[in-house]
């Protein structure tokens, strides 16, 4: 007998999540999404993400359903929520599509189904939300399973999904049991979390790192630029080490769903402890500051921002992606723009300038050749794609401000 899944969000977590569920034959899927361009896209057999495959959506569709229709939660035996867990306004946490979307499944939810949640959250969050939602209903971790088992989706990177270590954890003994059930048949290796808060802080561990790391190496590239020496080089030297050395690479600052926002869900709930985070703020502010030192390096070859034209290369968080999310990129291009600068961009992966709450931008991306780089006062590389001409760029650009490390040293390349 096949095993019905639904899974809610169809976005750079939940597309292909349930792809990879779909391809397995105890299983059909059904995908649930409100964002009703996404759902024709998709039903059309087309990605919307550059990384997908249409191929992979095509299959999908061929074997398995995408509906808006919550009242089909009730033929289901695993619903698994992939739901942005974004930040309000003052950095605390955005929990409104969980509770929103818990809401309208809960008079579709029978005894008997399993409810897991990936989204990135703080520790504490499946008990605290999920579990007090429905205990009225139901005898959770007895008649209805709860399990938490964290996303660990990384946009661009060409390891399989499969073949990534899944956490679970659960609400009981049960819970886990059916967990490991579901996930073994899709994922290689899963590891069982001691508890739900042990999975929730871990998610949450593995970006806090992320960004205290690249904060720090941010502030070094600072230094090592006052001092007159290539932190590319510096890295690339203390990478020799065998042991106790694990290399990350400077930028514009950090980007996507995670690394920004993760580490605030634990700030926010360190803070009912009466706890302070000092490290995740430090590297935040870090991470905010190099955008500023950017700027400065800029402004200092330039001599004035007002009128120059200026290129960025890539607007996405992360090289060979379409994915602009917290993109450190927007943050810059917009500052430039306010300083008076005549700023245009190339991305062959983001053709139209990302809208978000902060910025409103009507750009789109241009083409590169011969005559058009000449007429830019600089090029800056702030995301560093692999099907860019780099040779192009270095041929025929006036000042290039490198903040990725595309090139070695020289006289021309200015490494920001």
């Amino acid at each position: 007998m096949k095993k019905k899944i639904g899974i809610i969000g169809l976005g750079y977590v939940g597309l292909p999540l349930a792809i990879n569920f779909g391809k397995k034959k105890p299983f059909i899927v059904y995908g649930f999404d409100e964002d009703g361009s996404k759902l024709n896209l998709i039903l059309k057999g087309k990605s919307y993400i550059s990384h997908i495959k249409s191929l992979d959506v095509k299959n999908f569709i061929n074997k398995n359903k995408v509906t808006t229709d919550y009242s089909l939660i009730k033929n289901l035996d695993l619903i698994i929520l992939c739901l942005p867990t974004p930040l309000k306004p003052n950095l605390k946490p955005d929990l409104s599509y969980i509770k929103s979307c818990l809401k309208k499944i809960k008079p579709f939810l029978r005894k008997g189904q399993t409810l897991s949640l990936e989204s990135s959250t703080y520790p504490g969050t499946t008990e605290e939300i999920i579990v007090k939602a429905l205990e009225k209903k139901f005898k959770v971790g007895k008649n209805f399973n709860v399990i938490y088992s964290p996303e660990r989706e990384d946009p661009g990177n060409k390891m399989k999904m499969n073949l990534i270590p899944k956490i679970i954890s659960g609400y009981s003994e049960e819970c886990v049991k059916i967990g490991k059930f579901y996930y073994s048949k899709v994922f290689k290796k899963v590891l069982i979390a001691k508890d739900l808060k042990t999975a929730e802080f871990s998610k949450i561990l593995e970006n806090v790192f992320r960004s205290i790391n690249i904060g720090l190496v941010n502030e070094l590239k600072i230094i090592a630029d006052k001092m007159g020496v290539d932190i590319f080089e510096i890295i690339k030297t203390a990478s020799s080490k065998p042991f106790g050395f694990m290399p990350f690479y400077p930028g514009p600052g950090v980007g996507g769903h995670c690394i920004p926002l993760d580490p605030f869900y634990l700030k926010w709930k360190a803070n009912k402890f009466g706890l302070k985070t000092k490290f995740i703020e430090l590297a935040h502010q870090t991470n905010l500051d190099v955008q500023k030192f950017i700027i400065a390096k800029i402004t200092k070859h330039l001599k004035i921002l007002k009128n120059k034209k200026i290129l960025i290369i890539g607007v996405a968080y992360k090289k060979n992606i379409d994915d602009c999310r917290e993109s450190p990129s927007i943050a810059i291009i917009s500052e430039l723009i306010r300083k008076g600068s005549k700023v245009s961009y190339h991305d062959p992966f983001v053709k139209i300038f990302p809208t978000t709450r902060k910025h409103n931008i009507n750009l789109k991306s241009i083409d590169i050749n011969k005559s058009n780089l000449k007429e830019f006062d600089c090029v800056m590389i702030s995301t560093d794609h692999d099907n860019i001409d780099y040779n192009l760029i270095k041929r025929h650009s006036k000042i290039i401000f490198d903040s990725r490390g595309v090139w070695s040293p020289d006289d021309k390349i200015i490494r920001i």
